[in-house]
């Protein structure tokens, strides 16, 4: 079977490193805001470019604080909209209802999956004060025109950056495009810790203290509470992993475009619809490779026949889940059919080249 992910065999290319860290983690008796949290930070921000990183417990709560923030610093109130793709994962929608901010839904453009920023502007109201862009499957979501209409409207951009971490726009890195991104370091992740983690970046320096402080109980000092904070922090151990795995993540991001530019390349089925390869390759660190076809059930079945393990990013928009009812009856049909269609095909930076090549000869027999 060849595995959608082989977490396993990712994390022991680094063995002989990550559990030396691990034990002088556990040596140290310093398991929270210590050492390991404070080089992770420094080598996030130094990789982004980005003034500022904080390490938080995991990605949907960094995409929380920030919004929270700038609800403390009061850039944002309560009922304000946010500019958010239809198409993406539901962390993106938490982050904005969690904070009884009101999201507003674009379309994606169906040829690269991520928001249609010549759509924004007529979405845009007296109550608009952030787009979230998010770089979906990895491939950075930017534009002039995106940094013109938030300048011109006066809105923030925050990326969800989960997924896209490397990705590069005219030589700048996301998590630095914006005024704010949230980082996932979840374990399947192209960075992936070894359990739950996340971090924000951001260029306002008073922003970063306030949400360092809000992920830590609204304290800056211990026992004094500036704010109505939530327990959100990386861990020691999470980030001595992360700050190996860091050093690595330019070479596993070159091996996935090798892999997605060979799918490209040598898979011919007038049956499937490929993604797009971007014009400049750094725009995508393809942490999916997602492809289309209008009966995914019947190609995923004959795929794991096959022995070729398969994921759906996603089957069912936020806009369509219980927990958003109230949203059930709205229709975005460029995002239901993109929901309907998906299937993710086997990627990462420990596949061989026989694997490659089995997953194109099984598609291009179907």
């Amino acid at each position: 079977m060849i595995k959608f992910l082989d977490l396993q065999k990712i994390n022991l290319q680094h063995q002989e490193e990550i559990e030396a860290k691990l034990l002088e983690t556990f040596r140290s008796g310093w398991y929270l805001m210590g050492s390991q949290v404070k080089n992770f930070e420094e080598n996030l921000s130094k990789y982004t470019s980005s003034p500022n990183a904080i390490g938080v417990a995991n990605g949907l709560d960094a995409l929380r604080l920030i919004f929270k923030a700038y609800l403390e610093l009061a850039q944002m109130k309560f009922g304000d909209e946010v500019i958010v793709p239809a198409n993406t994962y539901i962390a993106s929608l938490l982050a904005i209802t969690d904070n009884r901010l009101k999201p507003v839904f674009a379309e994606p453009n169906i040829e690269n999956y991520n928001i249609d920023i010549a759509k924004i502007e007529a979405l845009i109201t007296p109550k608009t004060k952030a787009i979230m862009v998010v770089h979906l499957y990895g491939q950075v979501c930017w534009s002039e025109e995106l940094e013109t209409l938030a300048k011109k409207h006066d809105l923030k951009i925050i990326e969800d950056n989960a997924q896209a971490i490397g990705a590069e726009w005219k030589g700048i890195k996301t998590g630095n495009l914006g005024d704010a991104a949230g980082f996932s370091f979840y374990p399947g992740k192209n960075l992936g810790a070894l359990g739950d983690a996340g971090a924000v970046t951001c260029k306002d320096d008073l922003l970063a203290r306030t949400i360092r402080a809000l992920a830590n109980y609204g304290s800056e000092e211990k026992y004094v509470n500036k704010y109505q904070g939530l327990n959100s922090r990386l861990d020691e151990i999470q980030a001595a992993v992360l700050d190996v795995k860091l050093k690595y993540i330019d070479a596993e991001n070159g091996k996935r475009r090798e892999i997605a530019e060979q799918y490209s390349a040598e898979i011919k089925n007038a049956k499937i619809i490929l993604p797009q390869l971007p014009s400049d390759s750094k725009e995508h660190v393809w942490h999916l490779f997602v492809i289309r076809t209008s009966n995914r059930a019947e190609l995923q079945t004959y795929l794991q026949e096959n022995g070729i393990q398969t994921l759906i990013h996603y089957p069912i928009p936020p806009h369509k889940q219980r927990a958003y009812k109230y949203w059930n009856n709205l229709s975005f049909p460029i995002t239901e059919k993109i929901h309907e269609e998906v299937l993710s095909l086997p990627v990462s930076p420990v596949m061989e080249n026989e694997e490659v090549q089995k997953v194109i000869e099984v598609l291009n027999k179907y």
